[in-house]
């Protein structure tokens, strides 16, 4: 993808995140939310050979090429992270993924109705499903600057 297009798809969702209200209520929902979806949707739906092939092993590798595709660095390490991630939440209670999904999503429309007060970007592109969790994992990583460039580590 265009660099120039990825950093327009990462300032407008940087815009759409500017208290620390907010962000601090997507470092915690984000992750909730996938953790409960990867775990809720561990759904065999083939096997090859003996291993199953799950609804959201499928969602990791799709999203993944995606990220990479947009960031590859920052991609890559979404990729690892999202299998990581994987491996443990389809190990979890299904009502146990359920309540994580659940307070998530409270947590991304507290942070934007009490804090931001502005509707979530995804309203209005819904890219920005795909950008928030690569927002959320740079916000601990900083592999791309605020700005949005990927420039963040090659100039420190």
């Amino acid at each position: 993808m265009s660099a120039n297009a990825m950093d327009r798809l990462w300032r407008d969702y940087q815009d759409h995140h500017q208290t620390t209200g907010n962000r601090t209520c997507h470092m915690v929902g984000i992750p909730l939310i996938i953790i409960g979806l990867l775990g809720l949707l561990a759904i065999p739906i083939a096997h090859l050979g003996r291993w199953p092939i799950e609804v959201s092993l499928l969602i990791v590798t799709l999203v993944g090429a995606i990220d990479i595709w947009l960031d590859p660095r920052l991609g890559l390490l979404m990729l690892v992270t999202a299998f990581v991630i994987y491996l443990a939440a389809r190990l979890v209670a299904w009502q146990v993924l359920s309540a994580l999904f659940v307070i998530g999503w409270g947590f991304q429309f507290v942070g934007h109705g009490v804090y931001e007060r502005r509707s979530p970007a995804f309203y209005k592109n819904l890219a920005h499903l795909i950008v928030g969790p690569l927002w959320a994992l740079n916000h601990f990583t900083h592999l791309r600057n605020e700005a949005g460039d990927a420039t963040a580590s090659e100039g420190s």
